[in-house]
């Protein structure tokens, strides 16, 4: 039985995702089978928080002893960029009915967002159904993923020193693909300098949030200095 032509099209454009996170949600489940999650606990939070950068980050501060009020607020802000996405797409779905907006908006990523964007923009046909399919098929896969993970790592044993840098080893590489502009790197530097400062005063692992808070404001201080200048 062939499938609809929508759901094959839905699955091509979501298959370079689907394989990607296989590749990063097997090692977010070893770290979140560190922290006592099942591999069924590990698929339903993933389903649902569904957030590859908070669930990583969630299990890299658990490991290290972060308090539950750092580790909420961290994680919070980090996925606030997913309002962004949503409201960026929304007038591609303007005429979906209200349940299935919903759903998409609450299952939309990094990389669905830039999938579907895509594909709005550049094929007449594309639709708030098929995009909400990249997104049920890119969250299946991260899901499953993150169980395998959570199911083998226990057998693999890795050093929890290892994956508790895995959420670092992630925020140097999205800095290293940035653009060494002015803005990019002071607020880099903003980051980097407040966490210290902040550490050395003995706020431990709750600096995290207030240096990318500054580094935040440095890079929008920095930017829009420049964007007045050009004006």
């Amino acid at each position: 039985m062939r499938a609809h032509p929508a759901v094959r099209q839905a699955l091509s454009a979501a298959l370079p995702v689907m394989l990607g996170y296989v590749t990063i949600g097997i090692p977010c489940g070893v770290m979140e089978a560190e922290v006592g999650l099942t591999p069924l606990m590990a698929f339903l939070l993933s389903a649902t928080f569904y957030s590859g950068a908070g669930q990583f980050m969630m299990s890299s501060l658990a490991l290290v002893g972060t308090p539950v009020a750092s580790m909420v607020a961290s994680v919070s802000l980090v996925s606030t960029r997913q309002l962004l996405y949503s409201a960026a797409l929304a007038p591609y779905l303007a005429g979906a009915s209200r349940p299935l907006a919903t759903l998409f908006a609450a299952t939309v990523t990094d990389e669905s967002f830039g999938v579907n964007l895509e594909r709005f923009a550049g094929n007449g046909s594309w639709d708030a159904v098929r995009a909400t399919m990249v997104n049920l098929a890119s969250m299946l896969s991260w899901a499953a993923a993150n169980a395998l993970g959570a199911l083998v790592g226990p057998v693999l044993a890795i050093p929890t020193a290892v994956m508790s840098f895995a959420m670092t080893s992630i925020f140097i590489c999205l800095l290293a693909t940035q653009g060494r502009t002015r803005r990019t790197v002071c607020c880099a530097a903003a980051s980097v300098v407040s966490v210290i400062l902040l550490k050395g005063l003995g706020l431990g692992s709750m600096s995290i949030l207030p240096a990318a808070l500054v580094g935040i404001i440095v890079g929008m201080v920095v930017g829009g200095s420049r964007e007045g200048r050009e004006a």
